[in-house]
Formats: structure tokens, C-alpha cells, sequence
């Protein structure tokens, strides 16, 4: 049976907070030097975005169905749009580590205030009623998430962009 729950008819604050993201994102993105090679660049936006959806559409999704995003508990149009905001950072996460030259005990500080930054945004999300959390959900259970994902990104990125010798 289907029980699409609505949580609100508005457009209201979580759109908002989403076209902010969105917007901040892009500018930041857009006013950055290019540092990174082309193929890193659409490496580092693209992960944001399929972490996102990928995590999504696992543990917000029956069996687990943990939390809903958006106005309602079906997907809509604009929670496919709210995926975008997530693009900047992993591009950022790949574009300081590299410009910073992030290696051994201070890549586990990195990963930290990234998983740090991440539980911000999400928690801002929470506020503005992006999120909805069900089941006992509780934010310190995204902790695991980020630094699983951000250590993936590492390797990812070390692994295919390693300098060729």
C-alpha cells in the first residue's frame, strides 16, 4: 500500500534553502580558478550529486524508507532538482585537497571538517524541512555515511588521477 505523506503544499523555506545551495554553489564554482584537469573537474561535481541520489534511493526508500526528502514522501520534480546542490561539493572536496596537497594524519582531519560541514548542511536542511527523519533517524547516523563517502572520493580520485609515471 501507498502512503505518500505530505508534509507541506508550499513553497516555502526548503525550496528556498535548495535554489540557495544551488546558487552559492555555482558561484563559488564559477569565481574559483580552474586548477583541476577537465575530466577531475565533472569527476568531482558528478560524485556530489550520485552520492546524493545513491544514498537516497537506498536508505530513504522502503525497506529502509529512514527519512523523505522534500515536501511530501513521494519523489517530486524539484527533489531531482535539490540533488544539483550537492554538486559543488564534491568538487571542492577533490579541488582543496589537491591545492592543499591533503596527505597522511591531516587527510583524517580533512575528512572530519568535510563530514563536520556536511552535518551542517544537513542539519540546516532538517530546520527548513528538507529532510524529514522516520523510523528513529537521528543526524549523528549520518556520520558514518559522510566519512564512508568522502574516504570513497580519496580513493577515487587517487586512484584515477594519479600522476602517470
Amino acid at each position: 500500500m501507498d502512503h505518500n505523506v505530505v508534509y507541506d503544499t508550499a513553497f516555502n523555506a526548503n525550496e528556498w534553502y535548495v535554489i540557495a545551495m544551488i546558487a552559492a554553489g555555482s558561484i563559488a564554482f564559477l569565481l574559483c580558478p580552474k586548477r583541476l584537469a577537465p575530466t577531475q573537474t565533472l569527476f568531482g561535481l558528478l560524485f556530489g550529486v550520485v552520492a546524493g541520489l545513491m544514498f537516497d534511493h537506498t536508505i530513504a526508500v522502503p525497506p529502509f524508507d529512514l527519512y523523505d526528502v522534500g515536501d511530501q514522501a513521494a519523489y517530486t520534480g524539484f527533489d531531482i532538482f535539490s540533488y544539483l546542490m550537492y554538486a559543488p561539493f564534491g568538487y571542492f572536496f577533490i579541488y582543496f585537497l589537491e591545492r592543499r596537497r591533503i596527505r597522511g594524519v591531516f587527510l583524517m582531519f580533512y575528512i572530519v571538517v568535510w563530514v563536520a560541514l556536511a552535518l551542517l548542511i544537513e542539519y540546516v536542511g532538517l530546520l527548513v524541512g528538507l529532510f524529514h527523519y522516520k523510523e528513529g533517524y537521528l543526524i549523528l547516523y549520518s556520520i558514518p555515511i559522510y566519512t564512508f563517502l568522502q574516504s570513497i572520493l580519496v580513493l577515487m580520485n587517487r586512484t584515477i588521477f594519479a600522476p602517470r609515471s
